[in-house]
């Protein structure tokens, strides 16, 4: 429990070292994602831990929740040696916080023995997840910026993110790997979980499905006809709002609601 919260703390420390660096742009903002990094490594920490005392993964609601956001501070930290992305860390690690926060209030103590197989495949799917939401918070951040550019009103978040063309491209590395990770998920519960279209599992079979049509369609469609702007902005959101409910619709029905599983 220490542990979680000094994450959480080494979080909420990197974010307001991350807006003085937004809103004081002479600052430089390295010692905000240093801070966020041994967030990240606690955060880590906190699972593994979790893991080697119950001597498996626990991948109900919250924890599953919680390295979704650990995935998403991951690549937030790895970003900015690439782009200047520095502004990024500001939503990420708050979010990341507050998953960690949920987990070390609520998750269960309880895990269920899985095979290796099956535990790959829970991983690469919230490996997926966790690209895949950074990616449509990316297309939230190029919306806003495309507003703001229309109406000459860029604030501090706005000001410190790279140039519209240049997110626009990120957003799409990051969709394109997030798409990779899915496929793999897709494909790894096909070859490994014996019944696929099982009452528990037929939703969320069908509207990953339906997600990575969207997503796939949407990289054809970029590749094919240069699809850009709002339609890629609007296309990303449907689709993570399909794979949102694919994946922790069906949870928190079955785990919290229902208390199964």
């Amino acid at each position: 429990m220490m542990t979680a919260f000094a994450a959480i703390a080494a979080y909420l420390i990197a974010t307001l070292r991350l807006i003085r660096h937004v809103y004081r742009p002479g600052e430089t903002g390295h010692a905000g994602l240093f801070v966020g990094g041994i967030g990240t490594l606690l955060h880590f920490a906190v699972h593994g831990d979790a893991w080697r005392v119950a001597g498996a993964p626990d991948l109900h609601f919250f924890a599953a929740l919680s390295l979704v956001g650990l995935g998403m501070a991951a690549l937030t930290l790895l970003a900015p040696f690439s782009r200047r992305l520095d502004a990024l860390g500001v939503v990420v690690f708050p979010i990341a916080a507050t998953t960690l926060l949920l987990y070390a209030l609520f998750g269960r103590s309880g895990v269920v023995a899985m095979d290796w197989r099956i535990q790959l495949h829970a991983f690469l799917a919230l490996l997926a997840y966790a690209a895949l939401a950074l990616a449509a918070l990316l297309a939230i951040l190029l919306w806003l910026q495309e507003h703001a550019l229309r109406q000459r009103r860029f604030t501090g978040l706005l000001r410190a993110l790279p140039p519209l063309t240049q997110l626009e491209t990120l957003l799409f590395r990051t969709i394109g790997a997030g798409f990779g990770l899915l496929t793999l998920a897709l494909v790894s519960g096909v070859l490994f979980v014996e019944d696929l279209l099982a009452q528990h599992l037929a939703h969320k079979t069908v509207l990953s499905a339906l997600a990575w049509l969207v997503f796939g369609g949407l990289l054809l469609g970029r590749w094919r006809y240069g699809w850009r702007g709002r339609r890629a902005v609007r296309l990303t959101l449907l689709a993570m709002c399909l794979l949102g409910l694919a994946f922790f619709g069906s949870k928190f029905v079955l785990e919290i609601l229902l208390r199964r599983g």
